[in-house]
């Protein structure tokens, strides 16, 4: 087989893996908890917390080293047996309410949670002003005296 075809094959095994083994590797062992509570709380909270590098991806989905950093963290406090809310505590007093995929509604957030409602408002604002102005006939032109006459005058090709 020719290079293409390894190289292709190796490209559809490496888009195949599953989510689960992908985060084994950026860990670089396979995660050992005490109990299931643990695991469900690992889980849970790393696809709650954002990776403040990548800014669109959870912890868990991204290959930063900052996220690997944070998952380790997760993994070393949830094996300590600390909440869950005191592991979110830990990440917001490091990181600030950005790390939340979800942040909490208050007076610094507001804005945040607001804005899709704001540019959705605008969006219509927006839409109802255009449909206004086409439905409007054209306002005929006003012409003076000698204007109407020139018009006139071109018109019959004088």
């Amino acid at each position: 087989m020719s290079r293409w075809v390894h190289l292709v094959l190796a490209m559809l095994v490496l888009a195949l893996l599953p989510a689960g083994f992908a985060l084994a590797l950026a860990l670089g062992e396979p995660l050992e908890f005490d109990s299931e509570a643990q695991r469900q709380q690992y889980e849970t909270l790393t696809r709650e917390l954002r990776c403040t590098v990548c800014q669109s991806e959870t912890i868990h989905e991204s290959n930063a080293e900052l996220a690997s950093d944070m998952r380790r963290r997760v993994y070393r406090m949830t094996r300590d047996g600390m909440s869950a809310d005191a592991i979110v505590d830990f990440m917001v007093a490091r990181y600030g309410d950005y790390v939340r995929y979800r942040p909490p509604l208050q007076a610094n957030t507001a804005l945040l949670w607001a804005s899709p409602f704001l540019l959705f408002v605008g969006g219509l604002l927006v839409w109802w002003q255009v449909m206004r102005r086409r439905s409007r006939p054209d306002d005929e032109p006003h012409f003076t005296d000698q204007e109407r006459a020139a018009l006139e005058r071109l018109r019959r090709g004088d």
